[in-house]
């Protein structure tokens, strides 16, 4: 069940920066939300495999292909989803996860038919340009080691939360977890587009079972926000060292949000 697992959450991972890395907005948004689903199904399949007195980890063997054209990424996603499929188990959860996944052949499908959608990739030519801002070098290199950090960490808190979800019998802890995974879930997704924007577009690297097999809830949580407090410094300076209203505004509205995550996890202790 473990090795399903782990195949779910390679799944989840190639659909979410298959719709960071294809440009055309239609296409982007509607994966992103397949990448939601996909999510779910690992929620349920984790819950599913605890209830069987079995466990789950976070291994995962995918690398991110650097391909060239949409068409390359929508075959390669065919094929993970189709591997995936056969291996459902024949039981009612295996069953929602095949017919969703059907459907998402059929999108996919749908988008090849159309050789309009065949566009060029750029989110992997290492360029690191922003082509509608005029940014200074030094505020590219700013940027860059933001979003590499914070890639990591929304993808490390998504896993993490999820984890501690998946096993907790209080409801309010429940509902935190909830909440910081939805919100962990847009960071990820703004640091992703904007990743693939400057042509830098990268899994963010593998957890560690110490990451997230949490003994201590209270001194975690107390870990958890003092990395909220180095971020919002992050964004802070982020923002300060950007030269551009709009990239600036938005770092300021990751900050403040930021801080409100540190007010739920206060909540947990």
């Amino acid at each position: 069940m473990n090795k399903l697992y782990q195949q779910k959450h390679e799944l989840w991972l190639e659909i979410t920066f298959a719709s960071f890395a294809i440009s055309d907005e239609a296409i982007k948004s509607r994966l992103y939300e397949f990448s939601l689903i996909a999510f779910r199904h690992m929620k349920w399949l984790g819950s599913d495999i605890l209830e069987k007195g079995d466990d789950y980890n976070y291994d995962r063997e995918l690398t991110l292909q650097k391909l060239d054209t949409s068409f390359q990424i929508i075959h390669a996603l065919e094929s993970s989803v189709t591997n995936a499929i056969a291996n459902y188990p024949k039981d009612i959860l295996g069953e929602r996860m095949k017919t969703d996944d059907v459907y998402l052949l059929e999108y996919l499908k749908e988008i090849l038919s159309c050789e309009f959608n065949n566009q060029t990739i750029t989110a992997f030519n290492m360029k690191r340009e922003w082509i509608d801002k005029n940014l200074a070098q030094d505020q590219i290199d700013a940027l860059t080691l933001f979003l590499f950090e914070e890639s990591y960490k929304e993808y490390e808190l998504i896993l993490i939360y999820a984890y501690m979800q998946a096993r907790t019998k209080d409801v309010m802890h429940f509902n935190v977890f909830q909440d910081l995974i939805d919100e962990s879930h847009f960071h990820l997704k703004s640091f992703g587009n904007m990743m693939a924007k400057l042509g830098i577009l990268t899994l963010p690297r593998m957890l560690h079972e110490m990451t997230y097999v949490v003994k201590d809830l209270e001194q975690f949580v107390k870990d958890g926000i003092e990395e909220e407090e180095a971020a919002k410094i992050m964004c802070k300076e982020l923002s300060d060292a950007i030269k551009d209203e709009d990239l600036s505004n938005f770092f300021d509205f990751v900050n403040y949000q930021e801080s409100y995550h540190i007010e739920l996890m206060k909540k947990l202790l």
